[in-house]
């Protein structure tokens, strides 16, 4: 044979040598398949660049040299013991000629699979871990099935973690000994269970000097579970060290509470079984003070400013709003024609014929002080109404109002010019403690705002419990970011988040411990004018904007993070579109007006045919055309907003405009005049015949003065029936949707989320304090 193999070498030696371009690098190295002396060269990592392939060495009695061929079918993929005969094979890079030795002239055959173990042997014992994983990993998937290679496997991860761990990689080498142990339990079992246990203290000690107690804790918890019954001194160790700290906040608690200091024996006694859930009388003691004193924590993107239950666009002033003040008529919910009205002193009815609306009230069912209040001071708050030179005048309500009646102390009858559809809509009023006698302004609802700590307001209950659980304190915590609030929520730092990033509800829906409820009623975002900028006063700078904002983007990309939330859509108006197809909500909504496309370079038109317009109209008035000046566009301090207003500047910077974001401080949610150009607005707009004035009209929030808009809500408060309400709002949306006195960009299905030990929150609540004189926390 080795004859005839030489025979060949010469007219195939060129056949035998090539060469290839190393990946990443200029440079090239040759391949050798054979060689008539000596043995082959050790490629190191190139190795694995070659086709698989197996070595067979010759003797030196039969001439030497090696060659290398494609895997030898042999039973075992070994040498034979007494191997008789020829060994027939096909030479790499001469596929279609077969070869034949000799087994008397073969010295030994080096397989593939047992190089690549000696390759990976030898690589661990020199330390080389990354060297050796390519080998390894190619092991693990072609030849799972090898004796050999669980203890290599292990070995690796052994050897592999020690490393690490010496290089003060704590974490890797930790989560590798995990893996050996889930892997090969039987591997050398006391040492491997010491080490995990030597890099679990270490790793925790390391967590607890970085204040990082949640991920200690989850870290001890797993630990626990996945080494039931394993001798683990860590584990007994740290649950001794979190048992000690949790008894000495207990006995804080227990003292805070003798010096009746309820709000440090509530904090001390929950941060108590937060790190051992199981003390011994932990939640009795949780449960003792709760009983005491009630106090809920409230995570908050903003905490209010301004207290206004009634506010449109400030959703922390319409939140604080309700706990200090009561409102003449409370928006309860939505109901199939419009908002569903609570009457503060009573109860209401409307006429058949829509054109009386009568007020009854009912002192005897009330509670000092409402049962003090009667029907002629009411009346009199009511023509207040009317009078443009009032505080609380209100156009539409004047508009609708013909006459007011009293038919006794108890009962106030409003005579209406035409049939109105819901005239409890028009009387959303502030009820303040000049209603009882007081000072104008003074609240009158369960809570007072107490003490402002930076980010934290205390609200502390006035006078007796309506129930025995009712908090005796509301204390809102405000959170730089919606993650930041979901990180409290699951540590217990705070009880309630009141409104969620609508990534994260998704999220936090699979959690046991929290309940995550969405608003009936969702949020229109959109962007409002608010400065005399010349570019913006024009419709058609105000249509370029719109092409130039690719609002599904932003929706899906930056504030849905690609989840799917129903509800949440791009708007082509300023009302809400429902949540579902043929959702009474959204009422006002045109589904036959598909919001603008995204179109940059019709938007680049449009503000090139703006400037135009505007050169021609200064040249024919000989004065100087105006300079486009940069957008100043503000947002409210929480990062939504600023997600939004951020990929907003962006696209219009690829539109060559100059944007500048102006944050506003906290608590407010609409700039103060000459501080900018335009307002990112999330406004409540749940009831548009109502609203829609207050979003669109000449005293709103746009504040404008197109004559078309105008004509449309005229319009809209002549309705005489739903019928005509309904067709006058869509006529309004098509105004708006062409005119543009507002930028709509989308609507948010807006969630709260609390513990679930916080009992009475209710369902399909508009506002987050609808029902805090009913909230319990249990444990």
């Amino acid at each position: 044979m080795r004859m005839l193999f030489k025979k060949a070498i010469p007219c195939l030696a060129l056949v035998f040598s090539c060469s290839f371009a190393l990946m990443g690098s200029t440079a090239h190295a040759e391949i050798i398949n054979y060689a008539e002396k000596g043995r082959p060269e050790d490629p190191g990592l190139e190795l694995l660049q070659e086709d698989p392939h197996d070595i067979i060495l010759f003797k030196e009695s039969a001439g030497g040299g090696w060659v290398k061929t494609r895997l030898l079918d042999l039973p075992g993929r070994s040498m034979p013991s007494s191997p008789k005969g020829q060994l027939k094979f096909r030479v790499i890079g001469i596929e279609t000629k077969d070869f034949v030795a000799k087994w008397d002239d073969v010295e030994m055959i080096d397989f593939w699979e047992k190089r690549l173990e000696r390759e990976t042997a030898d690589r661990i014992k020199n330390g080389d871990f990354t060297g050796a994983y390519p080998f390894l990993a190619v092991l693990i998937r072609d030849y799972p099935s090898r004796p050999n290679l669980r203890t290599l496997r292990s070995e690796f991860l052994m050897r592999d973690a020690g490393s690490r761990y010496n290089k003060g990689e704590i974490g890797p080498a930790l989560a590798m000994l995990e893996e050996l142990h889930r892997y090969a339990p039987e591997y050398k079992t006391q040492a491997v269970l010491a080490a995990i246990s030597m890099m679990t203290d270490g790793l925790m000690k390391k967590l607890m000097e970085e204040n990082k107690l949640e991920l200690a804790q989850k870290l001890l918890a797993r630990l626990e579970k996945d080494y039931l019954g394993k001798s683990l001194t860590s584990i007994k160790k740290w649950n001794q060290i979190f048992l000690k700290m949790a008894e000495e906040r207990q006995a804080g608690a227990i003292a805070a509470l003798k010096a009746e200091n309820f709000r440090e024996a509530r904090r001390l006694s929950r941060e108590s079984i937060y790190l051992k859930p199981t003390i011994p009388n932990g939640k009795e003691l949780v449960r003792k003070i709760d009983e005491i004193y009630p106090l809920v924590n409230v995570g908050v993107l903003q905490t209010a400013k301004d207290l206004d239950p009634t506010r449109l666009d400030n959703w922390a002033a319409r939140r604080a709003g309700r706990l200090m003040y009561r409102v003449l008529f409370e928006m309860k919910g939505a109901g199939p024609e419009g908002g569903e009205y609570e009457f503060l002193f009573g109860e209401t009815e409307l006429s058949p014929d829509r054109m009386k609306f009568s007020m009854l009230l009912m002192p005897e069912k009330l509670e000092p002080p409402l049962n003090g209040v009667d029907g002629f001071f009411i009346a009199d708050r009511l023509a207040a109404r009317v009078s443009p030179q009032s505080d609380v005048y209100f156009s539409p309500w004047a508009a609708a109002l013909k006459a007011v009646g009293l038919d006794g102390p108890k009962q106030i009858d409003c005579i209406l010019r035409r049939p109105n559809v819901l005239p409890s809509a028009l009387l959303q009023m502030t009820v303040d403690g000049s209603w009882f006698g007081g000072k104008e302004g003074e609240p009158t609802g369960d809570y007072r705002r107490d003490v402002v700590e930076g980010d934290l307001i205390r609200y502390t209950l006035v006078g007796e419990q309506r129930t025995a659980s009712q908090p005796r304190e509301i204390v809102e915590i405000r959170t730089e970011s919606a993650s930041e609030g979901v990180a409290k929520l699951l540590k217990g730092e705070v009880d309630v988040l009141d409104q969620l990033f609508p990534a994260d509800a998704v999220r936090l829906e699979s959690n046991r411990k929290i309940r995550v409820a969405r608003y009936p009623l969702p949020s229109v975002h959109m962007l409002v004018p608010c400065s005399d900028h010349a570019f913006l006063a024009e419709r058609t700078f105000r249509r370029a904007l719109v092409y130039g904002t690719n609002r599904e983007d932003i929706l899906a990309g930056e504030l849905l993070e690609s989840l799917e939330v129903p509800g949440c859509q791009v708007l082509s108006g300023p009302f809400p579109a429902g949540i579902e197809n043929n959702d009474p909500l959204g009422y006002a909504y045109d589904k036959t007006i598909a919001p603008r496309r995204y179109e940059p370079r019709l938007a680049k038109l449009l503000m090139t045919m703006n400037a135009n317009q505007l050169e021609a109209t200064a040249n024919r008035k000989k004065e100087k055309p105006p300079e486009l000046k940069p957008i100043r566009l503000a947002f409210p301090p929480e990062n939504l907003s600023r997600s939004a207003c951020e990929a907003i500047k962006s696209q219009w910077e690829l539109l060559e405009l100059k944007v500048e974001l102006v944050e506003l401080p906290v608590g407010e949610a609409f700039p103060k005049p000459g501080t900018a150009d335009l307002a990112y607005v999330a406004a409540a707009v749940w009831e548009p015949i109502i609203d829609a004035r207050r979003v669109l009209g000449p005293e709103g929030m746009a504040g404008s003065t197109d004559q078309l808009v105008g004509l449309g809500l005229r319009r809209l408060e002549e309705s005489k029936n739903w019928k005509d309400a309904r067709d006058r709002l869509l006529d309004l949306h098509f105004i708006s949707h062409h005119e543009l006195p507002v930028i709509p960009l989308w609507q948010l299905v807006d969630s709260y989320a609390y513990n679930r030990n916080l009992l009475g929150v209710g369902s399909e609540i508009v506002s987050l304090y609808q029902n805090a004189e009913k909230w319990r926390l249990s444990q």
